[in-house]
């Protein structure tokens, strides 16, 4: 089979693409040929070694797919030959990756498609809903009425929570860097899109939602948490989802005497079950024309050194080259 993978980690330039032999599935294993993936910021930092996991070699990258089973395991007991599925586990805690043009998944991290979705709007969606999904619904607890602040709405997850707000039934407030960008987060749902270029983010909170934010999704990789707490309203909820090497001051005086709390998570330390409910609703919203992946351009599998070099260039070096999910197909 076709396959995107390297041997020892790199620039994006160590990728190669070329034939692999096909999986083999064991257990609870289920063969998915699959018919479309999407990159992510966290793909290309196994790729670069900034994440390091005992992973197998040649090591094919990717976390998220969508495709059709092909073959089941003796142990798998949820999806037959035939069934159409996504998912967004691997490639992670040595689990082989999905860039190729099959994949031995447990079919514990596998999810329905529903019919009528295609395959690159379940791959797109994958990971930014699993991981939105989890810091809205699981941590935040998220309640229709009440308000949502996150930095960058029209980022993967960032477009991706807005949506799932006002699923919820909440009211969205976000930063965007561009007039552009706004109105594509109003259009998306956000209540209130402010340019951080040229507007006092902390003033335009204050006058929109005077007692403050119940929810503050951080997606700054160097946060200012006093500007930050004092947008929260009391009982507020933080949640942390960027920063790795960062150590940035916290206010810890104001943020307790509010009650608030602190949640950071990364995505695929979530159980099998945990994931799987977030699945349900996501599936649910994308029927219901709720939820719907920002999609920059389809690209073929063989193309995804190039595709590593743009999400890379967009996500590190803040060059904006994407203006949402790169999918690929074999």
């Amino acid at each position: 089979m076709k396959a995107a993978f390297f041997h020892e980690p790199g620039p994006p330039s160590t990728i190669q693409f070329g034939d692999l032999p096909q999986p083999k599935i064991n257990d609870a294993e289920v063969l998915v040929r699959v018919g479309a993936v999407a990159v992510n910021p966290i793909d290309t930092y196994i790729r670069a070694g900034a994440i390091q996991f005992d992973a197998p070699k040649p090591f094919v990258v990717g976390c998220d797919l969508a495709g059709t089973i092909e073959a089941v395991g003796p142990r798998a007991k949820r999806f037959r030959v035939g069934d159409r599925v996504w998912g967004s586990n691997q490639g992670l805690l040595g689990r082989q990756g999905t860039f190729a043009e099959y994949a031995a998944v447990d079919e514990c991290w596998l999810y329905p498609t529903p019919e009528g979705v295609a395959d690159e709007t379940a791959a797109a969606i994958a990971l930014v809903g699993i991981t939105a999904h989890l810091g809205v619904v699981r941590d935040a607890k998220l309640k229709a009425g009440e308000t949502l602040f996150i930095n960058g709405g029209t980022g993967g997850v960032g477009s991706t929570v807005v949506q799932m707000v006002k699923a919820i039934g909440a009211t969205a407030i976000t930063t965007c860097g561009t007039e552009e960008k706004c109105v594509l987060a109003r259009s998306l749902g956000a209540d209130l899109a402010i340019n951080y270029k040229t507007e006092n983010v902390a003033e335009r909170v204050k006058e929109f939602a005077p007692s403050g934010v119940n929810v503050f999704w951080e997606t700054l990789r160097e946060p200012n948490f006093d500007e930050a707490v004092a947008m929260m309203a009391e009982r507020g909820r933080m949640i942390l989802m960027a920063g790795r090497d960062a150590r940035p001051v916290f206010p810890v005086g104001p943020f307790y005497v509010k009650g608030c709390s602190l949640h950071g998570f990364v995505m695929f330390k979530a159980t099998p079950e945990e994931q799987r409910a977030c699945a349900d609703d996501i599936n649910a919203w994308l029927v219901a024309g709720k939820l719907k992946p920002r999609i920059d351009r389809a690209m073929p599998l063989s193309e995804t050194a190039e595709a590593h070099r743009l999400q890379e260039d967009s996500t590190v070096n803040k060059s904006g080259a994407t203006a949402g999910k790169l999918v690929l197909t074999p």
